[in-house]
């Protein structure tokens, strides 16, 4: 396990400060840059030692089979697995005919940090040869934020105390090997050279440049690869450019004197297409890397930063009193930027593009947890993400088909847009896929009022979901609209009936498709929506069965839960955890325990639908069930812990999702990082913390600060302004940084703010005592043990 503050806790910056061999692959994902159209893992530049080499194009993919024991009608035939494309990254040194490899010689120095503010990933190392040869190498990298195909590279080497022959290999590389790293099946599979080369070319002159084009062998996807360079240092030198059909390299050889600088800067275009032809795609990439000469290192550098500053006025957040927190709440809100700033009607995967995790799928991570923090910092990168679910909703709709079923059955897993899991329990009947995209759409159009969204991309997506609903469901006898035989959240427990989560996230969907359809009438015409089919969803919500057991005063996460025996935690070795990999389905489908947060996820998005009291209760009664298994259950348990006023425990549960990846509390860090519980982080934070709620009554806040805590400030973008609120423990106080005056609510009390600072007071509430979790299941502490105990 990583250690405490294996990065430092500098506010805007990870710092790694010696370079453990051991943890290779963690810091590689750590340190991934992308710009969720191109996605570079933190590998040294050298490319060796390596965890796991990764370079990722969003939505290339290549096809599998998917094998079954036993096959079934609707199940998919096929998979699709995210592949390492063409590796820009590889700059090789040899110094004085000795390769510069820090597992060799002596490694003086080697620190690596990431600039949240810069957007770079900077390496600085001091290393002498074998032959006693000392260089310092300095690389500076970053993914374009403004130039979505270009990724660039400034790197310099320095001979310390003599004059050396100085040898840099600039290369592209295609078919690398990739080492299998893990047994676990939610693990990516390893797929062995999938790129056939159609063409590749080098150029020498002035900016020696090189091309390399690959397809996809199965799912015929085609890629392609630029690099050119810009080169200073003595004036003799020589330069060579050559190309294979793997690889191609430039070769730029030099005797430097001591102190002085050999440096070059690389600059890389990537493009994908399913359709266009390989000129075309040539000439796209070419024409990347001509407008990244163009605006120059320096240039890159400028607008990354004006980016991110742009990003960071909108979505910052400050925490007074934890500094590891205030440092892993930046490092989520990078990465969730990354990985959907530029994706451009492309998915956000689950890992975004910072490994091979899950197979490089999205689920529904990216509308319940990834989604509502872009929707309230970078909105742009929501609508694109809704955006791609509209372009594959035919895919969807031929899938409904298949099932039985009208409208439109979004996929569990998926590249592409075809239903990617194998396992039906677990994966096609986890229906409510398809109110969460709902739920995204109505929270986009309540944060932005995008007209234009509303009726090209919004009202489509609402009708087929709500067609959905309406044909899997059925009244019973008694009026009640019953949702049977489909699996929710928690996925220790599946093919049940009127699960609460989905039953309510459904009645959402299909109130909201009818409310939009009754708006936009003349476009709902468009879609087939008759008057009567709106009435059908309006008393499908309004008949909504929602189970509830008077004798325990709580909801049941399913028909029957409650009737179930428990799980049998003080007999489950801790090492036995996570439970999917060690007990058959079959005993974890029949007892009372839960994966992640179900009906507690159910309390913090459908809270209208649930008094206080019962909030309450439910969060105590599914406290003593949840073993957290998944990475998602953490920070909905931070925000209900804060709502019901368990705020030490919740204080906890934010440490949690934040550290998940800075600390490896998984020890699956290496196959890519957690994008929803980095976007947990902030969830807990602004929604626990500070309450903030958004609906048909505008935006409120319920703030409520943890001992541990001195002070939050955040700022979130809405309906065209950017909020500022500033909580301390007794009073909150709320001001526009811009856009015009406000209505909101503070505890329930009525207020306008404008660019005058607005304070209220915050009424103090009692401690409760924190309620059981399962045996060794409690949060981790907030800063863990040296000995790695849970």
């Amino acid at each position: 396990m990583i250690k405490d503050e294996p990065y430092g806790a500098e506010p805007w910056s990870l710092n790694e400060a010696t370079l453990d061999l051991n943890l290779l692959a963690q810091s590689e994902s750590v340190f991934a840059l992308s710009n969720g159209h191109i996605g570079l893992r933190g590998n040294l530049d050298e490319g060796e030692p390596s965890g796991l080499p990764g370079s990722y194009l969003n939505s290339l993919y290549e096809d599998r089979p998917l094998p079954y024991a036993e096959a079934g009608y609707g199940f998919p035939d096929m998979g699709q697995t995210v592949i390492n494309v063409t590796n820009g990254k590889i700059i090789r040194l040899l110094v004085d005919d000795e390769p510069f490899d820090i597992r060799y010689g002596t490694l003086h120095k080697h620190t690596r940090t990431l600039d949240m503010r810069a957007g770079t990933l900077t390496r600085n190392v001091t290393w002498t040869s074998p032959a006693g040869h000392t260089v310092n190498v300095t690389s500076v990298r970053l993914v374009s934020l403004t130039q979505r195909a270009v990724a660039a590279i400034s790197y310099s080497v320095t001979p310390v105390d003599e004059p050396l022959r100085l040898v840099v290999m600039s290369e592209i590389v295609a078919n690398e090997d990739i080492p299998v790293t893990t047994a676990d099946p939610r693990a990516a599979a390893m797929l062995a050279q999938p790129l056939v080369s159609e063409e590749h070319m080098a150029v020498d002159g002035d900016h020696p440049r090189a091309v390399l084009v690959h397809s996809t062998r199965s799912s015929k996807l085609r890629l392609a690869l630029a690099m050119t360079h810009d080169i200073h240092g003595p004036d003799r030198k020589a330069i060579r450019s050559e190309s294979f059909p793997d690889l191609g390299r430039l070769m730029l050889a030099a005797e430097v004197p001591a102190g002085q600088e050999l440096r070059l800067v690389k600059y890389l275009g990537y493009g994908w297409s399913a359709t266009r032809s390989r000129p075309a795609l040539v000439d796209q990439v070419s024409g990347a890397v001509a407008a990244a000469e163009l605006t120059g290192w320096q240039g890159l550098l400028d607008e990354q930063r004006a980016y991110l500053d742009n990003f960071w006025e909108g979505a910052d957040v400050e925490v007074d009193g934890d500094v590891e927190i205030q440092q892993a709440v930046r490092f989520g809100l990078v990465h969730i930027l990354q990985a959907g700033a530029r994706a451009e009607r492309r998915p956000i995967p689950a890992k975004g593009l910072t490994g091979t995790g899950y197979d490089g799928h999205t689920f529904w991570d990216t509308e319940m947890f990834v989604l509502p923090v872009l929707t309230y910092t970078q909105p742009d990168a929501a609508a694109d993400a809704l955006r791609w679910r509209h372009s594959v909703l035919p895919i969807a709709q031929d899938h409904a088909k298949e099932l039985g079923l009208q409208g439109a059955a979004f996929p569990w897993r998926t590249i592409h847009g075809e239903e990617c899991s194998g396992y039906w329990p677990a994966g096609t009947a986890a229906f409510h896929i398809n109110a969460d995209i709902a739920a995204a759409v109505v929270r986009y159009l309540d944060a932005t009022h995008d007209a234009a969204f509303e009726r090209e991309v919004g009202l489509p997506l609402l009708v087929e979901t709500a067609r959905l609903w309406r044909s899997l469901g059925q009244h019973d006898s008694a009026g009640k609209f019953r949702i049977e035989g489909v699996t929710g959240p928690d996925e220790y427990s599946a093919i049940k009936d009127n699960n609460v989560y989905t039953n309510l996230m459904a009645q959402a969907n299909l109130s909201a498709a009818a409310d939009l359809v009754a708006k936009l009438t003349e476009e709902a015409r468009a879609l087939d929506v008759s008057t009567e089919e709106a009435a059908a969803w309006r008393d499908a919500a309004a008949d909504m069965f929602i189970p509830y057991d008077e004798r325990l005063g709580v909801h049941p996460q399913h028909d029957g839960f409650t009737n179930y025996a428990r799980w049998d935690f003080a007999a489950t070795p801790l090492d036995h955890y996570p439970l999917l990999l060690h007990y058959p389905y079959f005993q974890l489908y029949r007892k009372q325990v839960v994966k992640q947060a179900d009906v507690v996820l159910a309390m913090q998005t459908r809270g209208d639908a649930f008094t206080q009291d019962q909030k309450l209760r439910n969060f105590d009664y599914y406290e003593a069930l949840t073993v957290r298994d998944s990475s998602l259950s953490a920070c909905t348990q931070a925000v209900m812990a804060a709502e019901v006023g368990h705020l030490e425990l919740a204080h906890d549960y934010l440490a949690e999702a934040a550290f998940m990846d800075l600390q490896d509390r998984e020890h699956n860090t290496k196959d890519g990082l957690h994008i929803a519980s980095l976007a947990g982080a902030y969830t807990a934070l602004v929604g626990g913390f500070g309450g903030a709620r958004a609906g048909t009554d505008g935006l409120s806040f319920w703030p409520r600060l943890p001992p541990g805590l001195a002070g939050l400030t955040f700022r979130m973008r809405y309906q065209g302004r950017i909020i500022r609120v500033h909580v301390r423990h007794h009073e909150a106080s709320y001001e526009l940084i811009s856009g015009d005056p406000l209505p909101i609510n503070h505890h329930g009390h009525p207020l306008t703010i404008g660019t005058e600072k607005v304070t209220r007071e915050i009424a103090q509430v009692k401690p409760r005592p924190s309620p059981a979790q399962p045996t060794g299941r409690a949060p981790q502490p907030r800063r863990e043990r040296s000995d790695g105990g849970r």
